[in-house]
């Protein structure tokens, strides 16, 4: 047998929101394309950090995370999510958001299995479960408000249809899933016997008077709901890589056997540094913060508008998806090329949020950047005018 890539490798392409970024560094460019989030870090959290650090917290941790986090977590989520879950048996500390979506999918998924998603969708769901060997089916949702329809939702269910992924606030929409939203989703993921696995890692990111509602907080979802969230983009942690998935115990002991087989743990004093945050921050920063995006996303917006490229005004999360229809290029890679030439601002093409047919005029903006930097980016941003 000749040597070569497994099938899985092949299936899998670097991500567009990497692509851009090297682009970016080539040219020179201001990046609005990766979610890197570069402003400040919370005291307690560097400080918690260092400390543990200091004191030769260094070794490896139980599987599932610091019991410090874990009851931290279980606090924050019954306090601002609604949920109820023991530390001990629902709380599983993994790498990121991102890992914990993946021992979920290891957990829960086998090949073949479907899963739906929200199109434009976050691609790195799309990549974990075709990691795992399982494929997607897609419901679009329409802008400017990313409303879906019910009945696309249950046409795209099949026999083989595993779950339902709610990614709310989203990336890249920014659409934040209501609750009439999500008590449909719910009735039918409960009539169809589905999972229902929910990424809220933008949680504390919502505009305008909404409110960031989980679906495993409402009446009888809990126990098929798997929720995935963290703090890299709260406390501006993104490298850190600290996050977390909650499920009821019988799905949360096999998601906690996959990290404990794929990742060991969390960086030891890196959960500390959070687990501090989480206990000493108070609602004022929580509350500053949805302040200070707000007035970065209405810069970015005021700006795009300014440049002739309107924008999806984002109900949640920190990305503005853009209209670039009237830019040059044949695809939304050639108009955000050509983006990144003219402005020096890159911006992913929106063709990467869609599986097929969609996003050719759309290129999506991060704001999650400090002032400075966004104002330049604004401003270069004029030389579209």
């Amino acid at each position: 047998m000749a040597l070569g890539l497994s099938q899985r490798a092949e299936r899998i392409t670097q991500a567009e929101i990497r692509v851009m970024t090297l682009e970016c560094e080539k040219l020179g460019g201001i990046n609005l394309a990766q979610g890197v989030c570069d402003t400040g870090v919370p005291s307690p959290v560097r400080s918690g950090a260092q400390i543990a650090i200091d004191e030769g917290i260094n070794s490896y941790t139980r599987f599932d995370g610091l019991e410090e986090l874990r009851r931290a977590i279980a606090v924050k989520l019954r306090d601002f999510n609604g949920i109820c879950a023991d530390p001990e048996t629902e709380i599983t500390v993994s790498s990121g958001s991102t890992g914990a979506f993946y021992c979920t999918c290891l957990a829960l998924l086998d090949p073949g299995d479907e899963v739906i998603l929200f199109e434009p969708y976050y691609g790195y769901h799309l990549n974990t479960i075709e990691a795992v060997g399982a494929t997607a089916s897609y419901v679009r949702m329409h802008p400017p408000d990313w409303r879906f329809e019910l009945r696309d939702l249950e046409r795209a269910i099949t026999p083989r249809t595993k779950g339902i992924m709610i990614n709310t606030p989203a990336n890249p929409s920014g659409k934040v899933f209501d609750r009439r939203e999500i008590e449909s989703i719910g009735d039918i993921a409960c009539r169809r016997d589905l999972f229902i696995f929910t990424d809220e890692i933008y949680e504390y990111f919502v505009y305008d008077g909404r409110r960031h509602l989980s679906p495993a907080s409402i009446s009888g979802l809990a126990d098929r709901t798997i929720t995935i969230s963290g703090v890299s983009k709260t406390y501006s942690i993104t490298g850190w890589r600290v996050g977390y998935s909650v499920a009821q115990p019988r799905w949360a002991e096999i998601i906690g056997h996959m990290n404990d087989l794929i990742y060991v743990c969390a960086p030891a004093p890196l959960q500390c540094g959070v687990a501090r945050g989480m206990n000493e921050l108070p609602r004022s920063y929580y509350d500053d913060l949805l302040v200070h995006y707000t007035d970065k996303r209405e810069r970015l917006c005021r700006a795009l508008t300014s440049a002739g490229l309107t924008p999806c005004v984002p109900q949640g999360a920190y990305y503005v998806l853009a209209d670039v229809s009237r830019l040059p290029g044949a695809n939304s890679k050639q108009k955000a090329m050509h983006l990144l030439r003219e402005c020096g601002v890159a911006a992913v093409p929106g063709e990467a949020f869609y599986h097929a047919g969609g996003g050719e005029n759309l290129v999506r903006l991060c704001y999650a950047k400090d002032d400075a930097e966004l104002d330049v980016a604004c401003r270069r941003l004029q030389r579209l005018r």
